[in-house]
């Protein structure tokens, strides 16, 4: 049984980790994000309530938030663990995330706080590029595509998400700041922070991940 929260802000490398983390864990990789298209897609009550927020361009409540993620995670795939991406987000639902824990006699074994700084982040963010077609990542200085604007995998079009750009990362980083160091303190208050210095490669970093979390 494993238990995970993975933090991170935007350009640390998440989404790679994440990948790496199930795959040798064997557990789900769920990500608040999935969780809303999935429920909207199949077209849920909590995913009609969530609809109704987004289209009017509001953020999704809280209490919603919450209600959607914990729906999710008594589904059978995550009986014998979970890493949980993008929830929670607040102290508040970290709280009602707790209290919903201890009612199923369950914990959160470790909270993994990925690293970087600023301005590795922005160097990391502006230089990503993403295939159109199958979503393949790229990166103009630390992973090229063999051919300028062409994806490797599949021959498409190469391109730089509208967030991506210098006028949008500055305050990307600075919301996720905002929200996320209260979230980090409250964790490492409960001992279960444990950070971990996303600036190395990536093998580096998810092998400061497996000594966290053990093999």
């Amino acid at each position: 049984m494993l238990r995970l929260i993975l933090l991170g802000p935007p350009g640390a490398g998440k989404g790679t980790q994440a990948t790496r983390i199930v795959e040798k864990y064997s557990i789900p990789h769920i990500s608040t994000g999935d969780i809303f298209r999935k429920n909207i897609k199949e077209g849920t009550e909590l995913g009609r309530r969530a609809q109704e927020y987004m289209n009017k361009g509001e953020l999704v409540p809280d209490d919603l938030v919450i209600e959607i993620a914990e729906a999710r995670l008594l589904e059978e795939d995550c009986k014998n663990g979970y890493l949980l991406d993008g929830f929670p987000r607040t102290v508040y639902q970290a709280e009602k995330f707790d209290e919903f824990l201890q009612e199923k006699a369950a914990k959160i074994d470790k909270v993994i706080d990925i690293e970087v700084a600023a301005e590795e982040l922005k160097k990391r963010i502006i230089g990503r590029r993403v295939c159109r077609s199958c979503g393949a990542s790229y990166h103009v200085d630390n992973m090229p595509p063999k051919k300028e604007g062409v994806c490797d995998v599949c021959g498409g079009e190469l391109y730089q998400r509208h967030d991506d750009t210098a006028e949008t990362v500055d305050n990307r980083i600075s919301v996720y700041n905002e929200q996320t160091k209260p979230l980090t303190d409250y964790y490492e208050k409960t001992g279960r922070l444990a950070r971990v210095d996303g600036a190395g490669d990536t093998d580096a970093v998810f092998a400061a991940i497996v000594s966290i979390i053990g093999e």
